[in-house]
């Protein structure tokens, strides 16, 4: 392969001819720390303590929700935390969660120690923006090694030995500040993004609260009374590269209707000679995950598992309010009692559902204006999530294309 002008080939890839390949070791101005060990008993007074839960909730390290300990002042002094510090997981229980990484940003926050299942990495910052370093140990190149250099028995594990020669690749200060600051920005549209989506879910969470409570006209009904309860076929089928969708629960629970399994048109016309998915029907979990429903709004031609229950909506019953009622705290206690207790996955069987009870509108017009409501504040937050999976995406791209020199932003 021919090398563009400007590239040369190193031995983690094709870089600039001005970036350089050098050890995380030697980005670091202090030597790498594990933290501090403590009791259990010491939790609760003191000083803010960084554990290893705190590096997966957000980014950066949520200083104001961080875990109290009672450190001494000897603890203190040792395993200060100071903004732009880096931590990594030490362990995991899968090998892909090795040495995940988090960046600590908050001046003035007063006393903030970590804690001993953590390594804690200082850059120099003559050397290399902590920003951007925090970005390339997320990278492609940074995973790859950590992963294959990390020893797994019962857990996954890494020192910090290993962890000091992960290779990184080092563009000029300007650009790795650059290079820092697109990544943030993106970042910031994300965290934005997941904002408008959490009020919406809690406007929507208030809908329904308001809307699915029973009013005195509202009655009792079995869903055997509303809807004719179906399962799927019992037998694995043969499955195919190409042909007709094949159903499951996990469909169901992801919302995802594209990424299938197939079966051929034979086998599909077999397991459909009875009933079939139609459109305005809905499927429901039964076994693993009990109770999850999806109406189908779309023309289908798919097949069915024994894990999922299909109900056909019977005249004057509207399957996309009933979907949006299986969302509601009565629905959820209902299908967990008339659930297998002992049954391991969980497991609902098909006379059981049909016993489930509701509190429903008889009026299909009254049933039909709240489904519409509740269903609209649902396209509005598919469509927000829909979005910040295509800036996830556009975020994946960029670090891989900016980390690697593809991109030059000087």
């Amino acid at each position: 392969m021919e090398l563009k002008d400007g590239y040369k080939k190193t031995d983690i890839g094709i870089i600039p001819v001005d970036w350089e390949v050098v050890s995380l070791k030697s980005l670091c101005c202090v030597p790498m720390q594990n933290g501090v060990f403590y009791k259990p008993s010491s939790k609760g007074k003191g000083v803010r303590l960084v554990n290893v839960g705190d590096l997966y909730r957000t980014t950066p390290i949520d200083v104001e929700n961080l875990e109290l300990f009672d450190a001494t002042d000897e603890e203190k002094k040792r395993f200060k935390v100071e903004n732009g510090d880096l931590f990594f997981t030490r362990s995991s229980v899968v090998p892909s969660g090795i040495a995940h990484c988090n960046i600590y940003q908050k001046i003035d926050s007063g006393c903030v120690v970590f804690d001993s299942h953590i390594i804690r990495i200082r850059s120099d910052f003559r050397k290399v923006d902590a920003h951007f370093l925090y970005r390339f140990c997320l990278s492609k190149v940074a995973r790859t090694y950590l992963v294959a250099h990390s020893k797994t028995a019962t857990m996954t594990t890494i020192d910090q030995g290993v962890l000091g020669k992960c290779p990184v690749v080092l563009p000029t200060k300007k650009e790795q500040k650059a290079i820092a600051e697109v990544l943030s920005d993106t970042d910031n549209l994300i965290r934005a993004l997941e904002k408008r989506i959490a009020k919406k879910c809690l406007i929507k969470q208030g809908a329904m609260q308001k809307l699915l409570t029973p009013k005195e006209d509202w009655e009792v009904k079995k869903l055997g009374e509303i809807c004719d309860v179906r399962d799927g076929t019992h037998q694995t089928p043969n499955y195919v590269e190409i042909g007709i969708p094949f159903y499951s629960v996990e469909n169901v629970t992801k919302n995802d209707f594209k990424n299938t399994k197939f079966i051929s048109e034979s086998e599909h016309n077999f397991l459909t000679k009875n009933w079939k998915i139609e459109k305005g029907d809905i499927l429901m979990t039964r076994i693993g995950s009990i109770g999850d429903c999806k109406f189908i709004n779309w023309n289908v031609n798919a097949s069915f598992y024994v894990s999922l229950a299909l109900l056909k909506m019977k005249k004057g019953f509207s399957g996309q309010f009933l979907t949006q009622y299986s969302n509601s705290e009565f629905f959820k206690k209902e299908i967990e009692l008339n659930s297998l207790s002992s049954a391991i996955p969980k497991k609902i069987n098909l006379g059981q559902i049909s016993n489930v009870k509701v509190i429903i509108p008889l009026n299909y017009e009254e049933q039909t204006h709240i489904a519409t409501i509740l269903s609209d504040m649902d396209s509005e937050i598919e469509a927000l999530e829909k979005k910040r999976a295509k800036y996830k995406l556009l975020k994946q791209g960029l670090m891989q294309n900016l980390l690697t020199g593809k991109i030059r932003l000087i």
